[in-house]
């Protein structure tokens, strides 16, 4: 009796967090419910003119994993199917996404802008790389829309920008930023890693293109590295990135593109229960003795809380926590907890603290630190699964020893 062919499931009539469990799905003859792992570097062919076809029609199938892998395909086609894009490429790392996202498209001569409030390495990418190849960079104030406009009347190949940013919670507003930089003939690349796909959605606000440290909250259960880009431009992503990639070879393992492809399936579930505790830990912090203040997208009080309204539909896992006092008051705290983990890691189910000044920015100069308000009194709370109380009480008794 034949049965109907249920292999490959239609996702094109499903929700959002649907898409998460079933998209992309590759399965097997043995159709397996769990999505397969293909660990596999290479494909054998039944003949040489086999192989000489799959070479000379690039993408008709599977010859190489370093190129495409059947798993990493699933990864990428599921996130592609939820975030709305139509080309996604995974990478080994989030920091290799957003090198392949800028450097695969920039040239000698050619311009880029971005705020000065940045992940440390994404900085260094831009900064350091346009020196050596002769790309001129230009950094701005992220929430000044003036400086924006100023550096962007100029032509510019590409713009990059974290929002909110790391670690200093800085909003950018997307669709105006978006809009002059298209007219400057601009790319706009958006690190989204901080705001997740579940809280904001980038390509609707203009950009071309969206990276993530698929590291953190994609994976968010601390197993493995992984990056991914994603853009609705063809000839950008068939075009520019592909080979790049192909030939540079940051490629991920069919492994980590597994354990990655798993986590999407949780994904909502997870960044909505720890934002909604983010929310109580950043309103328990805001009136507690021992902080001089709390940045936090969902609190009222954050500078920018309007555009974070109109861009997100969520405060996120971050906190950024400015004690009174400086860097022993800093350490003090940190030593003095007895749940929440001392990590420069993201995004996890567990919830991780870690002091910028020292750790993840500490090669930045004085000059730079100041400018992406980075000081010794800082402390960058990523929120995990654990209930909002008892991430309370832990802080509540650190703080207390100050």
């Amino acid at each position: 009796m034949a049965r109907t062919d249920h292999r490959n499931p239609n996702v094109a009539g499903l929700r959002p967090r649907s898409r998460l469990v079933h998209g992309g799905v590759r399965r097997s003859s043995f159709d397996e419910t769990c999505e397969a792992l293909y660990q596999t570097s290479g494909f054998v062919y039944g003949s040489a003119e086999e192989a000489e076809h799959a070479f000379a029609n690039d993408g008709a199938r599977h010859v190489y994993s370093r190129f495409r892998n059947p798993t990493t395909a699933m990864f990428e086609d599921r996130l592609c199917e939820y975030e709305g894009a139509a080309w996604a490429y995974a990478t080994t790392s989030g920091m290799a996404a957003v090198h392949a996202a800028l450097w695969s498209n920039l040239r000698t001569g050619d311009r880029i802008v971005a705020p000065r409030s940045l992940f440390i390495s994404c900085y260094w990418v831009i900064k350091e790389l346009s020196a050596r190849f002769g790309v001129e960079a230009v950094f701005v104030d992220g929430t000044d829309l003036s400086q924006w406009e100023e550096a962007l009347s100029k032509p510019t190949k590409a713009v990059f920008l974290e929002t909110p940013s790391n670690p200093g919670l800085e909003v950018v507003d997307l669709r105006a930023v978006s809009e002059l930089a298209h007219k400057a003939g601009a790319k706009v690349v958006v690190d989204n890693a901080f705001a997740t796909p579940v809280l904001q959605r980038p390509f609707e606000m203009g950009a071309d293109v969206v990276v993530y440290s698929a590291t953190k909250h994609i994976d968010g259960q601390g197993r493995c590295l992984g990056g991914i880009i994603l853009t609705n431009d063809k000839q950008y992503g068939a075009e520019v990135i592909h080979p790049y990639l192909r030939h540079t070879g940051p490629t991920i393992s069919p492994f980590n593109a597994w354990l990655l492809l798993k986590g999407l399936e949780t994904l909502e579930l997870r960044v909505s229960a720890q934002s909604a505790s983010a929310l109580t830990v950043a309103e328990f912090l805001e009136g507690h003795a021992k902080v001089e203040r709390v940045l936090y997208p969902g609190l009222p009080s954050h500078p920018q809380h309007d555009l974070v309204r109109s861009q997100m539909t969520g405060g996120g896992t971050m906190l950024s926590i400015f004690l009174k006092g400086g860097k022993q008051e800093a350490f003090a705290a940190l030593n003095d907890l007895r749940m929440v983990m001392i990590s420069n890691n993201l995004g996890d189910s567990k919830s991780l603290v870690t002091h910028p000044d020292t750790t993840t920015h500490a090669k930045l100069t004085p000059e730079e630190k100041a400018a992406a308000n980075i000081t010794p009194n800082l402390l960058r709370l990523s929120v995990g699964l654990e209930d909002a109380q008892d991430i309370v009480e832990d802080l509540d008794r650190a703080l207390a020893s100050l």
